[in-house]
């Protein structure tokens, strides 16, 4: 367990002049792919420490933190699936210079989507963890009056507003309701460590961090998850924390399964974030997965 705790060291990336945050461990083996893991809405590489841990051991292993996230920049600008694509695609291309497996989970799971589907040059298979992004609706929200959808839009709006939204930031950001809000969505509240409290409060300090999480509410959504999944060629594997209070994932699996029948897909006891709630399970599973790619 101490190795797991053990951190990696970082290094920096400059990226359309923003410093961008990242780790790498592992050695790159023979054939085998090199791993790039990305993490979701508020969090960064720190979340990815047990996975690194174990899975440097058979693959050359990289964690990256998105623009606007961890100990990544936070310049004030748009910030989108585009944006977060377009930077992946460059690291890959510029910093880790093959092919890789994408592995992604919620906001993170929809960034690598928009890789793997708009620039399939740079993956050799993407496996998502919960991952986020919208599907088009099969009913006209006109003919299907939807109470909760309409406070969602109004709540929305009133996020838009720059009081508002910095004073819900502050409230999200304080370490009491980080650690309420990680307890609903682990099943495991073990899990919900003071480290891990840390890790997420961290970032949310730093210069531009209330900025960024404005811009986000702000930022239109971007290409549906159902017209991604028909321009997507390569191997998908999806690794469902099933007791998620975020998402329906049986509903949401046969959603994908619509669009990209071909995927292979596994349900874990753990809540939205599998691979950090039941990591050894997330790291077999991946292991063998990327294993049988190479073979």
């Amino acid at each position: 367990m101490q190795s797991i705790l053990t951190p990696v060291s970082g290094h920096t990336w400059q990226w359309r002049d923003q410093s961008i945050y990242y780790v790498k461990a592992g050695q790159r083996q023979g054939q085998r792919p090199p791993l790039l893991l990305v993490h979701g809405f508020g969090a960064s590489t720190d979340h990815w420490r047990k996975n690194v841990a174990e899975l440097q051991q058979d693959f050359e292993v990289w964690a990256i933190d998105l623009l606007g996230f961890g100990r990544s920049a936070k310049p004030a600008m748009q910030y989108s699936g585009d944006l977060w694509r377009d930077q992946l695609y460059d690291f890959i291309t510029e910093v880790i210079q093959v092919p890789a497996v994408l592995a992604g989970n919620s906001l993170g799971g929809y960034a690598c989507l928009c890789v793997a589907a708009q620039r399939s040059d740079a993956v050799q298979g993407l496996v998502l963890l919960n991952s986020a992004g919208p599907f088009t609706s099969s009913t006209p929200t006109a003919a299907k009056p939807n109470l909760g959808r309409a406070i969602r839009q109004t709540i929305q709006s009133v996020l838009l507003q720059p009081v508002p939204s910095y004073l819900l930031f502050q409230y999200s950001r304080r370490r009491s309701t980080i650690r309420k809000t990680l307890e609903k969505v682990y099943l495991d509240k073990t899990a919900v460590t003071d480290q891990l409290v840390e890790d997420i409060y961290r970032p949310s300090c730093d210069r531009g961090a209330a900025q960024v999480f404005a811009s986000i509410f702000k930022s239109p959504q971007g290409e549906k998850v159902d017209v991604l999944l028909q321009q997507l060629a390569c191997p998908l594997l999806m690794l469902w924390g099933e007791g998620d209070p975020w998402m329906n994932t049986r509903d949401r699996s046969a959603q994908f399964k619509q669009y990209y029948p071909h995927l292979t897909e596994h349900y874990l006891q753990a809540g939205h974030c599998p691979h950090d709630e039941v990591p050894e399970q997330v790291n077999a599973l991946l292991k063998d997965w990327v294993l049988a790619l190479a073979a």
